[in-house]
């Protein structure tokens, strides 16, 4: 067998690691993406071909040949950006650490380099396999020479270069030249893409007798093919990896190129100062090592910042299983004594409605935990206390209202106690809300949590369970194992607790916000255990008519088609949309099909009647699978009710998702998503459906956080925002305002606070971009305090890496100092984000405050939904006038801003009259 040398074009992976990955950066702020994302792909070559010889060659600064034959070349480039540059230097010592030999030469560009070691490869017989990116590279490829793209698996033989280009590697620069390098500002042949050059180079065979025969190529293309004539020799030289490069020389044996042992000090070095942690605990063997680097930034209320690094603790566990009615009372006791306990319950089930508790575990102290084990069914090695007399025994506790209970995810535990017939009370923390004040933008989940906080990797319940089809069920587990399980979530949650909340404490916004966050968990748990009625016959009714409208939209779309096609099939859809019927097409997926998703059939709408049928058939057809078909079978059968889970920890701005089922997207802008919230009626006999929601509530935040005069006074003399607006845009007095301007108005004002730019406007208006922009710029003449708010909010995010709500939520933004497109989604987020934020705190302190004014008038009424800025509630006859009224001033009262919240209040038989 031949041995292998595989390349690495360390220059084109360290742009693609730089932009691929977040905004990752150690303790002291310095910049480590490209860094992590460059180690992790040199790792995995490694393990994945195992080569002989290995390089990973760099580019190296300064002038090279090709920019002396042609000054333009790659003259468009950015320069590097900084956060990248000052990672070149660690990325080449972590490469050579890891064994690699780092190759790069002066003047000669990193391609060059690695077309000669091929050639130097194939001289000793020894087969190459590049890896890179780079599409220049494949003209080297050979039976004997393969290129690898780790970033999207793909790998390229002969066979592959001339399926994903159309020509062979020995015609690529051929067509380079033809169709030009853009990203190296090498120029084509104007008007000449990929298609012309396939066809140019499969009639003529190559370039040079193309050239020869350029006359007989007619039209404006051949034109264009003529003109061009005279750069040819130019392109060719710019776009020929030379194979001939002088090296040193003994980059010309092969043999220098043996990969050395991996340098584990230094590595060390490198993993602890970047903060890199599994990488370290593999490296050093001590599953709870914490490198230094990986400190956390506490910023106090007086701007001051301080360094609170996280210790690496080697702690000695002591963890117990109870088997015994002794031991379950010792541990009783100690619980009862301690000032706060963490607790965990291990379930059947993820669907807390459903699950029934199959133990619980118990930790006191760091490193000591518990597990009470109460109906395992599988493999047993000890018997089961019995579970009603350990309830029985526990449910005092457990019930306490004294702040003693620390859990991760308590709402989820409440849940399941529940259905044992426990209502758990005294909850002082939860750790997975803390990590979410904390890290918005980050996993909550515990095992995540417990790696990046605590170095610690325990069981996961895949280890235990296992996966897919194959997977038991947590009673069906070994009571050893599942001990050791639970006993680590308990003893976790407990450690965790001791690192997140001091970082809380530290901070009186985030104080502030957590406890808002602990009391909305309560209220969730109420609104999801009250559960919503629904009416079945509703919506069967409408599934059934759904159906016949996708039957009768289905003939249309022959019809409009020619013949009969699978609509869901993106493939046909294809087929008829861009072969057959000719449509321009807008967007290509990322294997070269013409795209057929929502946003390009929105496009194509505008002009042809077939992708707006289309968009037409998904909608209902979605509808009719998500909702009409799907919520009957989500009753609930023991209460009757639909029952839905509120994430509480999911969306980095603090609003909430809804899931099983979805309440929150229901759609409401068509008569079939209202005919939906029709099914969705009141409990009591009389009594009827309340929908209270915040009026323009973004805008107001935006007028309050801006400080805008303009803005502001429209609030305050209760004007219409968006006619006001539109008077200002249009130069027109306040009762001459158009309803198409003030549609116009309003898309503006709500465009902009999401981050829209001119592009955007103009296509959602359907407008010039000199319009759009035209529009923009008299908005920001009648709101100047807006143009400074989302100067100023973008360049705070740029400096602490987040924004804020009006109440101190952090809402942070991983992609803020990242590039290009994602940076500018990152600054687009950060303009909206405390609008948004803003109004998801109020809503969740209107949920508390109205739960509590339920609960202390002892009414019968209830919250059953939160959908973004609406409550939604359940209210008797007798109830219903005192409901109204008090409704908005609750909702209103939260909190006092610069301009007034109004909340609106309707009712109804259902929802959709409600709201």
């Amino acid at each position: 067998m031949k041995k292998n040398l595989l390349l690495v074009d360390g220059s084109s992976y360290l742009y693609r690691a730089y932009h691929a990955m977040p905004d990752l950066r150690n303790a002291q702020g310095e910049p480590t993406g490209a860094l992590y994302g460059v180690i992790n792909m040199m790792r995995k070559l490694i393990q994945d071909y195992q080569p002989d010889y290995a390089a990973c060659v760099f580019d190296v600064k300064g002038k090279t040949f090709r920019e002396d034959m042609y000054d333009q070349y790659k003259a468009n480039r950015a320069a590097m950006p900084e956060d990248l540059a000052t990672q070149i230097e660690p990325i080449h010592q972590a490469v050579a650490a890891l064994g690699w030999p780092v190759v790069g030469i002066t003047g000669v560009e990193a391609d060059d380099v690695i077309g000669t070691l091929a050639r130097v490869a194939h001289e000793h017989g020894v087969k190459t396999i590049i890896s890179t990116g780079d599409k220049d590279l494949a003209q080297l490829v050979t039976p004997d020479c393969i290129l690898v793209n780790t970033m999207n698996g793909e790998t390229l033989d002969p066979e592959g270069v001339k399926a994903k280009f159309g020509v062979s590697p020995d015609r690529i620069v051929d067509y380079l030249m033809l169709v030009g390098d853009a990203v190296d500002n090498v120029p084509g042949v104007n008007k000449v893409g990929p298609k012309t050059a396939v066809k140019w180079l499969d009639a003529y065979g190559d370039i040079d007798n193309l050239i020869a025969k350029a006359d007989e190529v007619s039209g404006a293309v051949g034109n264009n093919l003529r003109a061009a004539l005279d750069q040819f020799a130019l392109t060719r030289d710019l776009l020929t990896v030379r194979t001939d490069c002088d090296l040193p020389s003994e980059l010309l044996s092969i043999e220098s190129l043996t990969p050395k042992p991996a340098d584990k000090d230094k590595l060390i070095q490198i993993y602890e100062r970047y903060g890199f942690r599994t990488w370290l605990r593999e490296l050093t063997g001590q599953s709870d090592q914490i490198p230094r680097g990986d400190s956390r930034v506490v910023r106090h209320e007086d701007g001051a910042t301080s360094q609170d690094t996280i210790a690496s603790q080697q702690i000695e566990t002591n963890y117990e299983t109870v088997t015994t009615l002794e031991q379950a009372k010792h541990w009783l006791a100690s619980v009862q004594q301690a000032d706060l306990v963490a607790f965990d319950t291990e379930t059947t089930s993820l669907d807390g409605m459903q699950a029934r508790l199959v133990g619980f575990s118990l930790s006191i102290e760091a490193g000591k935990a518990c597990y009470v084990p109460l109906a395992h069914r599988g493999p047993q090695s000890v018997d089961q206390l019995s579970k009603d007399e350990i309830l029985a025994l526990f449910k005092p506790w457990f019930e306490s209202n004294e702040p003693t209970k620390l859990l991760h995810h308590a709402k989820y535990d409440m849940h399941v106690l529940a259905n044992e017939g426990i209502a758990l009370s005294g909850v002082a923390h939860d750790t997975m809300l803390q990590a979410y004040v904390l890290e918005s933008h980050r996993s909550v989940a515990l095992d995540q949590l417990s790696e990046r906080w605590l170095g610690l990797k325990g069981l996961s319940y895949q280890d235990i369970c296992g996966k897919g089809a194959q997977q038991i069920g947590f009673d069906e587990v070994s009571i050893e194992q599942a001990s050791q399980y639970a006993c680590e979530d308990a003893d976790y949650t407990r450690r965790l607790h001791e690192l997140l909340y001091p970082q809380i404490q530290a901070s009186d916004d985030l104080s502030r916000i957590y406890e808002l966050e602990l009391q909305v968990s309560g209220v969730l748990w109420q609104i999801e255990r009250t559960g919503v009625r629904v009416d079945v016959s509703v919506l069967q009714k409408q599934s059934q008519s759904l159906g016949e409208q996708l039957i009768n939209l289905e003939k249309r779309a022959y019809e409009l088609a020619g013949q009969p096609f699978n609509l869901n099939s993106p493939k046909q859809l294809g087929e008829i949309l861009f072969g057959q019927m000719q449509l321009p097409v807008v967007r290509k997926t990322a294997s070269g099909t013409p795209s057929t998703d929502e946003e390009v059939l929105s496009k194509l709408a505008l002009d042809y009647p077939l992708p707006k049928l289309l968009l037409q058939y998904r909608g209902l057809a979605k509808l009719k699978s998500t909702y009409t078909d799907k919520l009957p079978k989500m009753v609930n059968a023991k209460t009757g009710r639909v029952h839905t889970n509120y994430a509480q920890a999911a969306v980095i701005t603090g609003r909430l998702s809804s899931s099983d089922p979805n309440l929150q997207n229901i759609p409401i802008r068509t008569p079939e998503g209202r005919q939906v919230r029709q099914a969705f009626i009141p409990t009591y006999g009389q009594g009827k459906l309340v929908s209270a929601d915040y009026s323009q509530i973004e805008l107001r935040v935006m007028a309050h956080v801006s400080g805008d005069q303009g803005m502001r006074e429209a609030f305050a003399n209760a004007e219409d925002i968006h006619r006001a607006t539109a008077a200002e845009v249009f130069g027109v007095a306040l009762n001459e305002v158009t309803a198409d301007q003030r549609r116009t108005a309003k898309t503006i004002n709500f465009g902009l606070i999401y981050g829209m730019g001119a592009h955007g406007l103009a296509s959602n208006l359907g407008i010039t971009r000199e319009a759009a922009q035209s529009y923009i710029d008299r908005y920001f003449t009648r709101y100047p305090g807006v143009a400074q708010y989302m100067a100023d909010t973008k360049a705070k995010a740029h400096e602490q890496g987040y924004v804020q709500t009006v109440f101190g939520r952090r809402l942070w933004l991983p992609d803020i100092n990242a590039g290009g497109a994602r940076r500018a989604g990152a600054e687009r987020a950060a303009i909206n984000a405390p609008m948004q934020g803003t109004a998801a705190d109020l809503i969740k302190m209107a949920m508390v405050k109205v739960q509590h004014w339920i609960q202390t008038e002892h009414l019968q009424s209830r919250v059953i939904m939160q959908v973004h800025d609406e409550l939604v509630l359940d209210v008797t006859a007798d109830e219903l006038v005192m409901v109204c009224e008090q409704l908005p001033r609750l909702m209103c009262d939260v909190a006092q801003l610069t301009v007034p919240l109004v909340a609106e209040v309707g009712q109804g038989d259902n929802w959709d009259q409600a709201h």
